[in-house]
């Protein structure tokens, strides 16, 4: 998922970015300009400096302030001022430098058939240039050039490689993470369609209920439709929630299958699982147990899975504990592990949903993304990070509506 930048922080970048390029320009034609003033001049070698040498070196390098927008134009200008230079047999090392910077430009910002091309020009500008070393050095300005050349175009080729390279893999990443949500939310809405099925399969049953006791035992009967009323408010509920959920993205491939509902009721379950595979877990539940709503249930549920999950990847060895709290208002789990058998990790990922030896277990390393979209539903947090005294945790809180355990 892709955040976009202010407004305002991207008028700065480019207000920074045109800044820097103009000191570039400017310091750079200073230098060559001071090299130029201070370089002695051999009779009849080449020509001393006049003030069209400085117009000139000005012309190569005040346009740099434009070679990331326009960098071919600006190669072009600066291979004909230099031409220009070179002709008139000023001294050749102040004007090289600008022309290897607008070739290393070009290949960096512009596709390799362009690049290739505006390299030979540049490689010709410069062997012009070359007629100006002085004697018996010749062979070697010729062979210094052609090699500085092919090096720019080499480094600006990669630079432009490992740009599109990087891009790519941000994409690459953002899709696959929009893959995982959307992924992670069909699942969720399987799932809670499973919990709204079981609130209307008891309204059914009740209902029955109430009309056959309806003369006979009217307290029954008001209980039945006591039940009725509740079982339709939480199926009200879940099917709102669900709604949001397929709001946000996407449909169901048809061939998978709805999972497994499941509960903090099947803890212990997965304990005795995840111990059979060589993780000690101990469980603490604190406050006073009550029937959570089943999508609460089932979210909290699902976070311990991926967590004791996690722990069993990246620490075989690690104690763990789990522990609920049954609050008023609210549910809170945390699952901690000592970090034992961790490898030195600095940190984890959560697996993908399910537990382990489980279909649902891929090791996609998405987990973390649907536990944020799981408690992000029931408007709950969710973190994971390192802790403080070594190991890995994951902690959720879930607010429960008091209508829940009222009874």
């Amino acid at each position: 998922m892709q955040l976009s930048a202010h407004p305002a922080v991207i008028r700065f970048s480019a207000a920074r970015s045109v800044v820097v390029e103009i000191v570039w320009a400017v310091g750079s034609l200073w230098i060559s300009a001071s090299v130029l003033a201070k370089t002695p001049y051999p009779n009849g070698h080449w020509r001393e400096a006049a003030p069209l040498a400085y117009w000139l070196l000005a012309a190569v390098y005040l346009p740099f302030v434009l070679r990331r927008r326009y960098p071919v134009a600006v190669l072009v200008s600066t291979a004909i001022c230099i031409g220009t230079y070179f002709t008139l047999g000023y001294y050749h090392v102040p004007a090289v430098c600008g022309m290897f910077l607008a070739l290393y430009t070009v290949a960096s910002l512009r596709p390799r058939r362009v690049s290739v091309r505006c390299a030979a020009v540049s490689l010709l500008v410069l062997l012009w240039g070359t007629r100006l070393a002085e004697p018996g050095l010749g062979p070697l300005s010729v062979g210094f050039v052609t090699v500085t050349t092919t090096v720019c175009w080499v480094a600006g080729d990669g630079s432009r490689r490992l740009r599109e390279l990087t891009r790519q893999l941000r994409l690459e990443q953002e899709e696959k993470a929009r893959r995982a949500v959307i992924a992670e939310r069909i699942q969720i809405a399987r799932e809670l369609h499973d919990v709204i099925a079981h609130h209307v399969s008891v309204i059914s049953v009740q209902t029955g209920l109430a009309g056959y006791v309806f003369s006979s035992d009217p307290p029954t009967a008001r209980r039945a439709l006591d039940t009725i009323g509740a079982s339709a408010h939480e199926a009200l509920d879940e099917m709102r929630r669900m709604l949001v959920v397929l709001r946000e993205d996407g449909t169901a491939p048809a061939e998978e299958v709805p999972p497994e509902v499941s509960g903090l009721g099947r803890l212990d379950e997965l304990v005795r699982r995840i111990g059979a595979a060589g993780v000690p877990v101990d469980v603490t539940i604190t406050g006073t147990a009550y029937a959570l709503p089943p999508g609460i249930d089932l979210c909290a549920y699902r976070v311990v899975q991926e967590a004791l999950t996690n722990v069993l990847k990246h620490a075989p060895e690690a104690r763990t504990t789990v522990r609920v709290h049954y609050a008023d208002d609210e549910v809170r789990v945390r699952v901690k592990d000592d970090g034992r058998g961790d490898g030195g990790r600095s940190a984890r990922s959560l697996g993908s949903p399910g537990s382990p030896g489980s279909p649902g277990s891929s090791g996609s390393g998405q987990g973390l993304v649907g536990m944020r979209e799981r408690a992000k539903i029931y408007h709950g947090t969710l973190t994971a990070e390192r802790a403080p005294g070594g190991g890995f945790e994951v902690s959720l809180c879930v607010p429960v509506p008091r209508t829940a355990h009222a009874d």
